[in-house]
């Protein structure tokens, strides 16, 4: 991959080089729509049946000597064009503002030394250095990659970050198994990588995803579409009645002229002048009650879509929910324990047979906290909450370590992490080392069903016993019951080892279920009930 871009990872590329690329490849930014002109919006004011049709009656009144009738048309027209105009232009040009304020930097490697440039500097070659919490600029192949989870939903619409590493892939890996890739668009949830950029601007992922839309064709809204049909039903409903009356009048012996002349006045009186201002006045109100609520509409007849709504289709996961996991009960041989608190609240109590207990006094649940801060990649300092870095679900444990008074800056001074086995898919586990007493503790955490298939034995009332096929079975059974009922199952095990390069997932030690569960956002509920009062089903 070095080689097919011509640069060397220590130096990166040269200044004269990235220009060379820049020329090329052009900015890395993805193709923005054509602004629309001030003159173009408020030409768009008038492509309308309705509003051509008022035009059409202002021009007859005109020719037949009825200033009055048709210089009031003619005010309607404009005042309606106006309104549309003001609102629309505003919106337009503050999502414009919008874009022009996000501007990203991300530090690349050129001339041997490590620089800060704008994302949109980025060429093809590029050595970029990223770390947890950094947006990707581009899209990048990972050549350094140290502990490193992405978050890739704003393609694979997968909330759980995906872990990265350097190693080759199938060349026709499907988008969401491209472990050794990061994409522009996407965040990094922890770790630090350093990697080569092969794409930017239009040919990354999210450049093609951006094609496609730029390339969908616009559509009419349900407004404009009963605007229309009514147009077209008004021109032939005008048209049969005043020919009608114009035909029966001169059958009656009326003069022609003045049949003609009164079908005329009958056709111009029959366009609904008001309406089209009307109907521009309830939609700029709404338009300016969204804007209040922070929402830009750039199209005035799009407020009126948003009111046809009738079922919303919503992910749950970080949508719904604060996708911030939090550890609630602990499963073990012994017993059920509940944990009370917040998510990232350190007090809490633990609950055993209703009353509350010491959990540090309960061998086996101090056993799986102590397993599972200890099998865990993110970061929660002691006493300092604003410090809390990584997954959701590795930050839970730690959480409910902390509750219990179990910290991981403080076992690992005792306990050092020695070697770590990455969280693998195929396993669906995921193991740390941690040298003590001269030999070497194995934390091991994942899937219930990965776990016990290669746990031999269980902890149970503070004794090791053989996990025998029976008490698996009623393992697992246990776990289906508890997947029931929404919660998010993870197994911990461990075992004590001599050697520190021996295989993690064999011969383990059993310890328990900690279930898991995702809170809700606090305003979900109103939310759900306000649309289910308005007609919509969520």
């Amino acid at each position: 991959m070095l080689r097919d871009f011509d640069v060397e990872p220590t130096k990166g590329l040269s200044t004269s080089e990235v220009k060379t690329r820049l020329k090329r490849h052009g900015p890395n930014r993805l193709k923005e729509a054509k602004g629309k002109s001030a003159f173009i919006v408020l030409l768009n004011q008038f492509k309308s049946l309705i509003v051509l049709l008022l035009a059409a009656a202002a021009l007859v009144s005109f020719a037949f000597g009825d200033v009055i009738e048709g210089v009031a048309i003619v005010v309607v027209i404009f005042i309606n064009a106006a309104i549309g105009f003001v609102m629309e232009i505003r919106a337009i040009r503050s999502m414009e503002a919008l874009r022009r304020m996000v501007r990203i930097n991300t530090r690349v490697r050129r001339d041997g030394h490590l620089q800060e440039v704008f994302a949109e500097e980025l060429v093809p070659g590029d050595i970029v250095i990223l770390e947890g919490g950094d947006l990707v600029p581009s899209d990048i192949r990972l050549i350094e990659a140290s502990k490193l989870q992405a978050d890739e939903s704003s393609l694979t619409g997968e909330s759980i970050p995906v872990s990265k590493r350097t190693e080759p892939i199938e060349e026709d890996a499907p988008l969401a198994e491209r472990t050794n890739m990061v994409y522009m668009g996407t965040s990094l949830t922890r770790g630090s990588c350093e990697g080569v950029v092969v794409s930017t601007g239009i040919n990354t992922e999210l450049g093609q995803i951006a094609s496609l839309v730029e390339e969908a064709k616009e559509e009419t809204t349900p407004l404009e579409r009963r605007l229309e049909l009514l147009g077209q039903n008004l021109i032939w409903a005008t048209l049969a009645i005043t020919g009608i009356i114009a035909i029966l009048g001169v059958i009656r012996g009326k003069e022609l002229i003045l049949m003609i002349e009164t079908a005329i006045a009958l056709a111009v009186a029959a366009i609904p002048e008001g309406l089209p201002i009307v109907a521009t006045i309830a939609l700029a109100r709404g338009m300016m009650r969204m804007a209040r609520r922070n929402a830009l509409i750039n199209r005035l007849s799009a407020v009126e879509t948003l009111g046809s709504t009738n079922i919303i289709c919503t992910d749950k996961t970080g949508t719904l929910t604060e996708n911030r996991m939090t550890v609630t009960r602990i499963e073990t041989d012994s017993g059920e324990f509940e944990i009370t608190g917040e998510q990232l609240s350190r007090k809490g109590d633990f609950i055993f047979n209703g009353k509350v207990i010491d959990p540090l006094s309960e061998k086996a649940v101090r056993d799986i906290l102590e397993i599972g801060v200890l099998c865990n990649n993110a970061t929660l300092r002691k006493g300092a909450e604003e410090k809390a870095l990584g997954e959701p679900l590795e930050l839970s444990l730690l959480v409910a370590g902390a509750k219990a008074g179990i910290y991981r800056e403080e076992i690992i001074k005792t306990a050092p992490e020695v070697r770590e086995e990455s969280f693998d898919p195929a396993l669906n586990m995921m193991a740390t080392f941690h040298k003590e007493n001269g030999r070497y503790r194995v934390a091991v955490k994942g899937a219930p069903e990965s776990v016990l298939d290669v746990s031999t034995s269980l902890v149970s009332s503070g004794d090791k016993n053989e996990l025998s096929p029976s008490l698996r079975k009623r393992w697992l059974e246990r776990n289906t019951e508890l997947a029931q009922k929404g919660f998010r199952m993870l197994a911990l095990a461990t075992k004590v080892v001599s050697d520190e390069t021996v295989n993690p997932y064999e011969n383990l030690t059993f310890l328990g279920l900690a279930c898991l569960l995702d809170p809700p956002r606090s305003d979900v509920r109103e939310s759900i009930l306000q649309c289910r009062e308005s007609g919509i089903r969520v």
